[in-house]
């Protein structure tokens, strides 16, 4: 029975933490795919790095960061992983885990994780105190049990975005709040808030009533 696990580490402790210096102090990735016989690892990265930034990564095997789209103050990126090219995310795919999605700052970024079982679970955490790394583990999950999880998988921006959309009556009929004004609010583009409420009620919905369907 597979298990979810929530994972803070500090951003000076692994590669990818030390090479995003986000202008506006955090950042948000996502699993979205794989590619080479699932070798590596593609995530939607969103942040805006600092103006006539060159790419962190330029000279580190295993990443590539692409961008994707650029709206405002806000930037999407497209980033390409191998789990190899960082002892931290190498050692949560010995243990058959993966990297479902990521938030984080210049101090630290927490992770949702998901392993095959409590013991593979066990392993990777093992493995980082052996190395001395230091994650802490923030909620630990059964995904396969109704009304368990952490918010059902949304992220903390997903959460409170789909929070005040319902607390403004975005979602009410006759609507009396627009994306516009939801941005004004959380001080990002209404684009943004509209991608934020579609993968929210996807990842809700997917959680909450669909699991029974997997």
């Amino acid at each position: 029975m597979g298990v979810i696990v929530d994972v803070r580490i500090p951003a000076h402790q692994f590669e990818l933490g030390r090479r995003l210096p986000f202008h506006d102090g955090s950042g948000e990735l996502e699993r979205v795919g794989t590619m080479g016989d699932e070798d590596v690892s593609i995530f939607s990265l969103s942040g805006a790095l600092p103006d006539g930034h060159d790419d962190p990564f330029v000279d580190v095997d295993g990443y590539r960061l692409e961008v994707l789209e650029a709206f405002d103050n806000h930037e999407l990126y497209v980033l390409a992983l191998d789990p190899n090219a960082d002892p931290f995310f190498g050692i949560i795919d010995d243990h058959d885990g993966t990297v479902r999605r990521g938030a984080g700052t210049t101090e630290a970024w927490t992770f949702e994780t998901r392993f095959p079982s409590h013991d593979a679970f066990a392993s990777f955490r093992s493995s980082c105190e052996t190395v001395e790394l230091g994650v802490e583990v923030e909620r630990v999950y059964n995904p396969t049990r109704r009304g368990i999880g952490a918010w059902y998988g949304l992220t903390p921006r997903q959460r409170r975005t789909l929070e005040l959309a319902v607390e403004q009556g975005y979602y009410d009929i006759p609507r009396r709040c627009t994306t516009i004004e939801l941005a004004d609010e959380l001080g990002i583009s209404d684009q943004a808030v509209t991608e934020r409420l579609r993968r929210g009620i996807v990842t809700f919905v997917t959680n909450a009533l669909l699991f029974e369907n997997e």
